[in-house]
């Protein structure tokens, strides 16, 4: 795959990345301020899901560095 090609893919992956991390961030957030308020249920399933997005953004990780590994025909 040529250099033309790999760029969207790279920039599309890179921007779900932030998106995922500002969700995680958000989720975060939200579930520590509700243990805090004595919720304590809400603390399993916001671990569960940020675990989930923690894996999304660490295969895309990994796309990327395959994606960019891969031998440049120039």
């Amino acid at each position: 795959m040529d250099r033309d090609k790999r760029l969207p893919a790279l920039n599309a992956a890179l921007g779900l990345i932030v998106l995922l991390l500002v969700v995680q961030m958000w989720l975060l957030t939200a579930t520590l301020e509700a243990y805090l308020a004595g919720h304590h249920g809400a603390a399993l399933p916001g671990a569960v899901i940020s675990a989930i997005l923690f894996a999304a953004c660490g295969c895309l990780y990994l796309f990327i560095g395959r994606l960019d590994r891969k031998p440049r025909r120039d």
